[in-house]
């Protein structure tokens, strides 16, 4: 691999890596330097590796470059050690004898740690999935902003903000204990669950950064499974819902950049190796007592796997729904229900379902309806169909949208 792109790869696994452990080191008041250690680890690597070439093995290069750059700082900054705190006094009291632990280990207890401390309800939701992002997934302010669809500015101000919050909490950078994985391991589950969200139903026209959101969110669950306090049924639970939906993530965009319904996709598209990658989750979901939210939308995605369009599948579906309603109601869960509703009761009764709902600053809502209402009164499917686009931000449903109309119009 050449240099040029060798690089922006290390960056994307290894920033991650060196950074949560050089945070666990440095503590959340020193977040900053360790970002800055590492950022300068890696210009270095890029000015190095551009003279001299790539190095036999570039990983362990740039793990010795971030530990002797960091080692350096404690040697030369007074105003550092004026201010360190006690722990890191201890573990840099003797200079010679300091070290960087970079094992495998350590990165694995690193990131769990920095997992439990992004995810903290002291910070909002978007601002957790945002410290995820960049400091778990190694994403750029640009591309966090990408993946948000707003001003670089907003992230950069929410990061600050974010951090700022946990210096004041005065939050520590340590394995979660027992307790703490009891009470905190859902808020973390439903940070991954948001960031897994925000990529697969994200409106942004990057395809690739859309996949990579996903990614990270499947690698970070993986994480919480090698550890045996945090690989729980729901964890597996969570992990299952993902594979499901990710097996599907090839046949929802068109080549025209389209959005493609569940109903229209082209299921040879399907990944099976994903969905039984889920299936095998879902069944290790099973122990224990509990049923979530992650246990009950796994299982709806399960039958989504489901090629035929039977009413076995449908009535399933429709009573899972049910269910996850009553444990945590959504908008989208409501509307979900409401289109299995229409599958096992007729798009009738599922219109005077639908219409109860009033999202009306929902553009599903609109495309429902308009769904519903094709075949019964094709004027009002149009209707809805032109409310939804007024609604959408996203080019791509935009689109599908207006095919819809036109095919409705030339009837």
């Amino acid at each position: 691999m050449q240099e040029h792109s060798l690089i922006p790869n290390l960056f994307r696994t290894e920033y991650r890596k060196i950074v949560s452990v050089l945070c666990s080191v440095f503590g959340i008041n020193h977040i900053e330097i360790a970002e800055d250690i590492v950022s300068d680890t890696f210009l270095t690597a890029t000015e190095t590796w551009s003279i001299n070439g790539i190095p036999e093995n570039p990983t362990a290069w740039l793990y010795t470059v971030a530990k002797n750059k960091t080692k350096n700082y404690f040697k030369r900054d007074a105003l550092f050690h004026q201010k360190i705190s006690d722990e890191i006094k201890y573990l840099a009291s003797d200079q010679e004898e300091f070290e960087i632990d970079l094992s495998d280990k350590n990165i694995i207890d690193s990131q769990l740690a920095m997992m439990f401390t992004v995810c903290n309800p002291s910070i909002s939701k978007d601002s957790q999935i945002s410290l995820a992002l960049n400091l778990l997934c190694g994403f750029g302010t640009q591309e966090i902003a990408d993946a948000f669809l707003v001003n670089k500015e907003v992230i950069y101000k929410r990061l600050k903000r974010a951090k700022e919050k946990l210096k004041a909490q005065g939050i520590k950078i340590e394995q979660p204990s027992v307790v703490q994985i009891h009470s905190s391991l859902e808020t973390v589950l439903t940070t991954l669950y948001l960031l897994f969200s925000e990529g697969y139903y994200s409106t942004s026209q990057n395809a690739i950064l859309r996949k990579d959101l996903c990614l990270e969110a499947i690698r970070l669950t993986l994480l919480l499974l090698k550890n045996k306090l945090t690989n729980t049924p729901s964890t597996h639970a969570l992990l299952s819902l993902m594979y499901f939906h990710s097996s599907r993530f090839n046949a929802r965009i068109n080549d025209k950049g389209e959005s493609i319904l569940y109903g229209e996709q082209d299921d040879t598209l399907w990944d099976l190796e994903l969905i039984n990658k889920g299936i095998k989750h879902l069944n290790q979901s099973a122990s224990g007592n509990s049923l979530t939210k992650f246990h009950l939308e796994s299982a709806i995605a399960y039958w989504h796997t489901k090629k035929q369009d039977q009413d076995e599948k449908w009535e399933n579906i429709l009573q899972l729904y049910n269910q996850l309603l009553q444990v945590e109601y959504s908008p989208m869960a409501a509307l979900n229900r409401t289109f299995a509703f229409a599958k096992v009761r007729g798009k009738a009764a599922a219109i005077i379902e639908g219409e109860k709902l009033e999202l009306i600053d929902n553009p599903f809502y609109y495309s429902l309806l308009g769904h519903l209402y094709t075949g019964i009164d094709d004027l009002k499917a149009i209707q809805h169909f032109e409310s939804a686009i007024k609604l959408s931000n996203s080019q791509s449903v935009m689109k599908t949208l207006k095919r819809y109309i036109d095919t409705l119009k030339r009837k």
